[in-house]
């Protein structure tokens, strides 16, 4: 409820152009380790249920399965890994499927019933309702996610422990992009 309500009023108080949101997640998918980072593509609202009338598990109404990033932010963002990482890549940047919902993933059960119902990459417990006011918006958006800990019922330790680190990597793209889209606004 938090994220919706902040981005509806950063909307409608600074009538901002795009959205770009940046935080931590657990890692759904097993290949993803500590500080690796997702660029969500597509976003998934993991716990919303309304099958009794029908629908897939996670279908929002008015919104739909999942919630598609700005293409233009996309591309531009596989640009700018592609230069960041032309010689040496000392962690994972991928585009992927974020999952949010209401909890803290902590069990490794249901991080991979996650996974294995949405083809969730990251978990975490903003990036759907961002996504979903940018959606109603029609604001453009694009969600960068690190990852802090991987559920394996002790998780909470690993996220306070690295916390600082996933933040780090994500500023670094995060710094890299705005410089990269501020340039395309002056081209």
């Amino acid at each position: 409820v938090n994220a919706a309500r902040v981005t509806q009023l950063l909307i409608d108080k600074f009538d901002v152009d795009i959205v770009i949101n940046v935080g931590s997640g657990a890692a759904a998918n097993d290949e993803l380790e500590i500080g690796d980072i997702v660029i969500g593509n597509t976003i998934i609202q993991h716990d919303f249920d309304i099958t009794a009338f029908g629908h897939p598990k996670g279908y929002i109404s008015n919104i739909g399965e999942n919630i598609k990033s700005n293409d233009d932010l996309i591309n531009k963002m596989k640009d700018l890994i592609s230069k960041l990482f032309e010689e040496k890549k000392e962690y994972e940047v991928k585009m992927g499927t974020i999952a949010s919902g209401d909890i803290f993933c902590t069990e490794i059960k249901m991080k991979d019933k996650i996974r294995n119902k949405f083809n969730a990459d990251i978990i975490d417990m903003e990036s759907a309702a961002i996504a979903q006011v940018c959606k109603l918006d029609n604001k453009p958006f694009i969600i960068i996610r690190s990852v802090s800990d991987k559920p394996n019922g002790n998780n909470q330790i690993t996220f306070d422990e690295f916390l600082k680190f996933a933040s780090k990597r994500c500023a670094i793209i995060l710094k890299e992009f705005i410089k990269n889209i501020e340039q395309s606004k002056k081209e």
